[in-house]
């Protein structure tokens, strides 16, 4: 089924141990060393419009863009209640369209591990490089292999009044994939809970990896760090953040 559908309307109250605003300041805080301190930024695989509302705060114009029209009904509830000026787009990253060239493209949350395909991750390099302006800047973080093995065969399970989910992780090795079975309880209006099922997958990417992508998308790599700090990642870095440059 469809990624993010019945989740969608769960999914800021099961994430509500983020620190979005932290993550938001660690963020801006990239941009601007890079002299990025104002101007469009394209948010890929923007879900609910966090991070895409923090950064319009920021005073940046901001454009969020994903294939869930059910997460993007959440974010347009945000827009409502913020005011801010958030152009969102229903588009797959994979083909994704702009009507010019951005700033920056920024993909947070692993957004990117849902791309199971290394051309396809070739392919989303491609355009974010087609729409950057020149010596524009791509940041984006992605979930490493170390996550993956760590929860993998483990169940998560919440409840609360709102709703309740379990989800399932597996691992497979040798295709570098996690699967993750999720059935949400949501409720409804009425009192009565109604249930959803999904399934993602996201896969394992090495820094090789991503770094054959980019260049063969054009991209030039700048660095990588294990995410939220300056510090190079290394082999127990469970999520790393990489910064790339339009060429």
């Amino acid at each position: 089924m469809d990624a993010y559908t019945g989740f969608a309307k769960l999914y800021d109250l099961f994430m509500d141990n983020i620190d979005y605003q932290a993550w938001g300041e660690y963020l801006t805080g990239l941009l601007r060393e890079y002299h990025i301190d104002s101007g469009i930024v394209a948010d890929l695989g923007c879900g609910t419009g966090n991070m895409t509302e923090l950064l319009a705060e920021k005073g940046y114009d901001m454009i969020g863009i994903d294939n869930s029209y059910e997460m993007l009904e959440e974010a347009m509830e945000k827009r409502i209640e913020s005011g801010h000026d958030i152009l969102y787009l229903e588009q797959d990253m994979r083909e994704f369209e702009l009507y010019g060239t951005v700033a920056a493209v920024v993909s947070v949350c692993d957004s990117l591990n849902y791309i199971t395909e290394q051309e396809e991750l070739t392919e989303v390099f491609r355009l974010v490089n087609n729409y950057l302006d020149p010596d524009g800047l791509f940041i984006f973080d992605v979930n490493m292999e170390v996550k993956f093995r760590k929860i993998a065969d483990s169940t998560i399970a919440e409840n609360r009044e709102e709703g309740s989910f379990i989800w399932e992780n597996t691992y497979y090795e040798e295709e570098h994939m996690n699967e993750y079975g999720l059935t949400i309880f949501a409720k409804c209006e009425d009192g009565r809970y109604e249930k959803y099922e999904e399934t993602h997958y996201e896969r394992a990417y090495s820094l090789d990896e991503i770094k054959e992508s980019l260049a063969q998308a054009g991209l030039v790599f700048v660095t990588a760090y294990d995410s939220f700090t300056h510090n190079p990642p290394t082999g127990e870095s469970e999520r790393i953040c990489i910064i790339a440059r339009e060429h």
